[in-house]
């Protein structure tokens, strides 16, 4: 167990707190989507209750180590200001003159963001002087960013050799929620993996097989499942150096007693466009120059029934094509039966929170996951250097 802002002295400190505000914008540079934001709320709340003086820094997309205006946090600051009805002083660097003297000038109870710490490359190599300089403008560290807590950089993971450093609510929260999923679910426990890839995921289908009752596949790694047996896919996404992969772990679901189920129709079409000519057939069945997309009805079916019957599920990347409304009925059908059932539900970030959102299904789930690939790395049993670098309670 890692120790977090309840477990430390905080009262009128200095602290450094990694956020992850790494939001979507428009071309006018309006926040699209706050959930990121709103989620650090609750820590930022707390350390002004204890009358810190709160330095906040997160990244921005990925301006490659040099300042780009358009990868500004100034649109962030703008926002949490008007969420906490406080002002959010904007710093105009991350371990320069401006944002030192801010910083030494910060008074309890007051905030202030620094600018996008990807602007230096530093960051990403975590680079210790620069961690050293970050971490020397504070007392304590405050680690909130699930989101980037699978990447070892210097604000993430670095800044913890300067200072003590301790997990926010944020973290605490996935990291309890993904940790009893995992470990400890209510069974039957199915999981429901979909996306592109099964590169992406091998390492959690080989985790979640010695865990799970139930594993569902659908999204474009299953033409590969499909091709590992034999059948045609015509032009679906198809990982031909994978093949033995997905061999070994239908072998191993076999051996685990574990029910691993594939689609048995699917929904394709003639081109990777949205208004496509498009047909539902059997898996076995998919014509040459055809496409598969989405998850066809009878699947829909057999994987609705399968999530009734559960206790715990998790749902990482969606089952079909979900940015084309034709090809995003599997996924918006999975999320409207994940939001019925008594169970406890786990959204493992990334698409598949995208698509629930989309659905307005966000608040039937027990669990939405803020970060992807580190929810990913989570489930796969993979040590995560932004929380492994946290004081041990």
């Amino acid at each position: 167990m890692k120790k977090t802002v309840r477990d430390i002295d905080l009262k009128g400190k200095k602290v450094l707190v990694r956020c992850d505000f790494n939001v979507p914008m428009d071309e006018d540079k309006n926040i699209t989507d706050t959930t990121r934001i709103i989620a650090a709320i609750p820590t930022i709340k707390y350390l002004l209750e204890n009358d810190c003086a709160i330095i906040l820094c997160s990244h921005l997309g990925r301006p490659k180590g040099e300042f780009k205006p358009e990868f500004s946090l100034k649109p962030v600051a703008k926002e949490l200001s008007k969420i906490l009805g406080k002002e959010v002083v904007m710093a105009e660097d991350v371990i320069g003159e401006d944002a030192k003297t801010k910083a030494a000038n910060l008074k309890s109870g007051e905030l202030m963001l620094l600018e996008n710490v990807r602007f230096h490359k530093e960051e990403t190599d975590n680079d210790e002087a620069f961690a050293k300089e970050l971490a020397s403008m504070a007392e304590v560290y405050v680690n909130d960013a699930f989101g980037a807590a699978h990447r070892a950089h210097a604000s993430t993971a670095g800044v913890a050799k300067f200072l003590p450093a301790v997990s926010g609510f944020l973290i605490e929260k996935e990291l309890e929620c993904l940790g009893d999923a995992i470990n400890n679910p209510e069974r039957p426990f199915v999981a429901i993996l979909g996306g592109a890839k099964v590169s992406d995921k091998i390492g959690v289908i080989d985790s979640l097989l010695e865990k799970v009752d139930t594993l569902l596949i659908g999204g474009g790694m299953a033409y590969t499942f499909f091709k590992a047996q034999g059948y045609n896919v015509g032009n679906s996404i198809c990982e031909l150096d994978k093949l033995d992969l997905a061999k070994a772990a239908m072998e191993k679901a076999k051996e685990k007693g574990v029910k691993l189920i594939l689609p048995v129709d699917t929904k394709i079409g003639k081109e990777f466009k949205p208004d496509t000519e498009s047909k539902t057939v059997a898996w076995t069945e998919i014509p040459d120059d055809w496409e598969g997309f989405d998850i066809g009805e009878k699947t829909i079916e057999i994987f609705s029934e399968e999530i009734k019957k559960a206790k715990t599920v998790i749902w990482n990347g969606p089952v079909g094509l979900f940015e084309f409304p034709q090809f995003s009925v599997g996924t918006n059908a999975i999320a409207r039966v994940l939001a019925t059932i008594d169970a406890k539900t786990i959204i493992g970030g990334g698409d598949s929170a995208a698509a629930v959102k989309k659905a307005g299904l966000e608040d039937k789930m027990t669990h939405i996951s803020t970060g992807g690939g580190a929810s990913l790395e989570f489930l796969e049993g993979k040590k995560l250097p932004g929380i492994e670098c946290l004081l041990d309670k």
